[in-house]
């Protein structure tokens, strides 16, 4: 049972709705309308110079000619990258993505290169999730990384979090992959965690159903309440100051095939080290960035709800305070057409 929340506008808050297509709204409540209309984009049409295709950097990293230098293909991407519903509340322009469009797609072939796309004959579900939602994803991501660059000034800044916050089977493990990949191939680096790796051992867990042996919501991981927060807090701390080479920096990582099932905490021997200097950490879970509501609310849901509820607060102070940027996944209803 998912814990029905009211999510935080604070921060740089994007909310991505995913249902058929997605779309991004800038710091935007989870009880905003579900009903979207967007503009139509003028399409400028104009011809890509070889001289601009062999100027292009991204990341740092000197990129190679696109392959497909074809005008009338290179026309038709931009309009289908300008008519995807993210690009507004992105902050993406269709000015900045006609003086881009070499980029867009060489990063459109390294991502349909990781997925195992062919790229020049892509189905409409595979153009779909890499050129109008893992690209627009991707260009906010560098935005806030510049963004937050700016805000250091000459001071060195310490990396980015990016939290993830979104419901579990809908790919954000996934979208963290690719993206984690193709910001190592640009020369980024970036490292992800997961709520997951922070689960309470078995023992722990053990104990708190222990504790509370009539709630079926704390007697498996998961809820609130199932996680160690403060190693949570330090594991993003110290990622935090991963500013400089020769610092490294090990992440916990969890067992769930152990125990029959039931999980623990994997050997720390086994947790991978992370190496300075870092840029970007992705922290994703399923109920990042939830606020408790009232008693009476949690309880006219279930009444198992309202301890988790109560726990809710600890998870905010915890990690949600070191949190820099926010990308919120929402799924829509699949029975409303």
């Amino acid at each position: 049972m998912l814990l029905r929340t009211q999510q935080t506008c604070s921060g740089h808050k994007v909310l991505i709705k995913h249902q058929r297509t997605c779309c991004i709204r800038q710091r935007v409540c989870c009880s905003q309308p579900t009903t979207q209309s967007w503009p139509e984009f003028p399409i400028v049409r104009t011809r890509i110079s070889s001289r601009a295709q062999n100027r292009l950097r991204l990341g740092g990293k000197q990129l190679p000619a696109t392959n497909n230098t074809n005008v009338a293909v290179q026309e038709s991407l931009l309009e289908y990258i300008c008519r995807g519903p993210l690009l507004t509340a992105a902050g993406i322009s269709p000015q900045e993505v006609q003086q881009q469009l070499p980029v867009w797609q060489l990063l459109g072939q390294q991502l349909a290169k990781q997925l195992s796309f062919p790229h020049d004959d892509m189905t409409d579900v595979q153009k779909l999730r890499v050129y109008r939602y893992y690209l627009p994803v991707f260009f906010w991501i560098q935005r806030q990384l510049q963004q937050h660059r700016q805000a250091y000034g000459e001071q060195q800044a310490p990396p980015l979090v990016l939290g993830i916050s979104a419901p579990q089977g809908c790919g954000k493990s996934t979208l963290v992959e690719q993206l984690e990949q193709l910001l190592t191939w640009l020369g980024i680096t970036a490292a992800s965690v997961s709520i997951d790796d922070f689960y309470l051992t078995n023992a722990e867990q053990t104990a708190v159903v222990a504790a509370h042996p009539d709630n079926r919501l704390l007697g498996v991981r998961g809820n609130a309440g199932t996680h160690d927060l403060a190693l949570g807090a330090q594991t993003l701390q110290q990622l935090k100051g991963l500013k400089a080479a020769g610092h490294s920096v090990a992440v916990p990582r969890y067992d769930k095939s152990a125990f029959q099932g039931r999980g623990d905490r994997a050997d720390p021997v086994t947790w991978p080290r992370i190496s300075g200097p870092l840029q970007l950490v992705f922290f994703e879970g399923w109920m990042l960035g939830f606020s408790p509501v009232g008693e009476a609310a949690a309880a006219a849901v279930e009444q198992s709800l309202v301890e988790v509820n109560s726990r809710l607060g600890a998870y905010q102070e915890a990690w949600d305070n070191l949190v820099d940027s926010w990308l919120v996944i929402r799924i829509g209803d699949p029975q409303v057409s």
